[in-house]
């Protein structure tokens, strides 16, 4: 399957599960913390800068938004967990659907959980990564603003990351939406999951 990242499209926005398009191509999920780079991440692997509209605001995304990449796949751009300005019943409502849309979305062949690898593991994090295992549910874990670290520290902070998820470096790698560093990597990686799927 030769997926061209670059060439990708807005599908739809789906705020209930109801609504959710036709499982036809593969899809790979974005999931990580309100406000971690998420929507970064996602115009710079498919080498677009709004593609996703970003945000210094954190909750900005509300629904499950899906993208189509040709040689199809679908991208799909999950709310962020874990912001608290959020009223309970929206923050509720929020995690009905992703986790909704995890567990029943046979198309689903990876979730990529994002992490900012400057800081220590956060509990929201370590519940979702667990989760994702508990479930069965292939996942990557993406350790992002890497650009904000010298090598050295960027080796330091994936390995303690590393040992906090209790993974193996193959199990992720490091990213960056300013330099493009592991997105070709990260390509690659999300071609072989949709290509596991046929």
């Amino acid at each position: 399957m030769m997926i061209e990242f670059s060439k990708v499209a807005f599908v739809d926005s789906v705020y209930d599960l109801r609504r959710l398009p036709g499982q036809l191509v593969p899809e790979i999920a974005f999931a990580g913390r309100s406000n971690v780079g998420k929507s970064s991440l996602i115009n710079t692997l498919v080498n677009r800068k709004n593609l996703v509209k970003t945000s210094s605001k954190p909750g900005k995304t509300e629904s499950l938004n899906f993208f189509k990449v040709e040689g199809g796949l679908h991208l799909v751009d999950l709310p962020g967990y874990g912001f608290a300005r959020k009223d309970q019943k929206t923050r509720e409502a929020w995690q009905d659907l992703i986790s909704g849309y995890i567990i029943s979305r046979t198309a689903l062949v990876c979730v990529v959980v994002i992490i900012d690898i400057r800081h220590e593991l956060k509990q929201l994090d370590r519940e979702m990564v667990d989760w994702l295992a508990s479930n069965g549910k292939p996942f990557l874990i993406v350790y992002t603003k890497a650009d904000k670290l010298s090598n050295n520290e960027q080796a330091k902070q994936a390995a303690a990351l590393d040992a906090a998820l209790n993974i193996r470096p193959a199990e992720r790698l490091l990213f960056s939406s300013q330099t493009g560093q592991g997105r070709e990597e990260l390509r690659k990686r999300l071609a072989e999951a949709a290509g596991q799927a046929d």
